[in-house]
């Protein structure tokens, strides 16, 4: 297994606000690290090719936070398992709350590792329901009535601390959110209009996030830990294990190479709605856990999403950069996210 050695560090200081710099970084100090300019063309370099880099984030988390959200997820998992399952998915939506090992289903086949899922809260939108959101999930969990994504989130008791450290998290992840879809627009040349427009489809984010836990895989065992998939959104902020060889990213070149955590970073890849606003230039990348060492592996991905209601399309100055470099552009429609994310995790689990 290769290691993606060649994948870009890119500092995103530039892009954060000042006074959410660790105390440890001077003004002098961050004004020494890369413009906004050479920030934003690294970026829009990384999506384009690869869909994949490194975030440095050493000016922004410290790794007391960092470690703190890994060992909160590793507590948890060595809970009693019936313990566990007091939050389990079907006393909420069928989607919030503690996912057993192999309950998680990619591409048909049961995923080993267990899991806690957390969504934005429901949002407060004047805009009627559409019919997949009125529905009930009842065809999927017959044990909840809920419909689906309008649940509570469920947290552990023990460690009691959990959700509070998981909640600043998420209030990190998000800053960082907005530093990054900045960037991404000024590396495709979006106007100050085009930007803000950009920014009106996220700033209410549908985000989600998981706290994994992955037991080592038995060996001979079939099937893998995390199956083959693209993300659905904007941008995952992936902080895990310091454990090699897990992660795993389909070159350009059908090739299995492994992205490694690095020392002050966290790992990023873009979703399937960057596909659909650039026109095909940044797609979404293939990818899958393999975790064969004897080490239970904790990861925390955060997904930065549109807002729920968000209504996703190619971007003209997406179009403008295809024209300007010479690229193919691929018209990906018009999707409503809430209801492709509705499509997509309707078939996630097995009850």
């Amino acid at each position: 297994m290769t290691i993606l050695q060649s994948l870009p560090i890119i500092d995103p200081t530039s892009y954060l606000p000042h006074t959410h710099l660790l105390p440890s970084v001077s003004l002098s100090t961050s004004n020494n690290r890369p413009s906004r300019s050479e920030t934003a063309n690294a970026i829009h370099r990384a999506c384009r090719d690869v869909g994949f880099f490194y975030l440095r984030v050493d000016s922004f988390l410290s790794p007391e936070e960092c470690n703190e959200v890994v060992d909160s997820g590793r507590e948890f998992f060595k809970r009693p398992q019936e313990e566990k399952e007091l939050i389990r998915l079907e006393e909420s939506d069928g989607v919030r709350g503690y996912q057993r090992l192999h309950q998680n289903i990619t591409k048909g086949k049961a995923d080993h590792h267990e899991a806690l899922d957390l969504y934005a809260p429901w949002p407060s939108s004047s805009s009627p329901p559409t019919a997949s959101e009125s529905m009930t999930d009842s065809s999927e969990s017959p044990k909840t009535t809920l419909a689906p994504l309008r649940g509570p989130n469920q947290y552990p008791s023990n460690p009691a601390s959990m959700r509070h450290t998981l909640e600043r998290w998420t209030e990190k992840m998000k800053i960082l959110g907005e530093a990054v879809m900045h960037a991404m627009a000024d590396g495709l040349g979006l106007d100050d209009k085009e930007w803000k427009d950009l920014w009106g489809l996220v700033n209410d984010s549908f985000w989600v996030m998981r706290v994994i836990g992955y037991p080592p895989l038995p060996p001979g065992a079939e099937g893998i830990s995390c199956g083959e998939h693209k993300d659905y959104g904007c941008l995952t902020f992936l902080l895990a294990d310091p454990i090699p060889s897990s992660l795993q990213v389909l070159s350009t070149s059908s090739t299995w190479l492994s992205a490694d955590p690095l020392p002050g970073c966290l790992v990023v890849n873009i979703g399937e709605m960057w596909s659909i606003w650039s026109r095909g230039l940044y797609p979404a990348t293939l990818h899958r856990v393999i975790h064969t060492s004897p080490t239970y592996r904790v990861s925390v991905p955060f997904f930065f999403e549109p807002n729920y209601h968000a209504r996703v399309k190619g971007l003209e100055g997406a179009r403008r950069k295809c024209l300007e470099e010479g690229r193919e552009e691929v018209d990906g429609g018009e999707v409503m996210y809430g209801d492709f994310l509705l499509g997509k995790v309707s078939g996630n689990f097995k009850y």
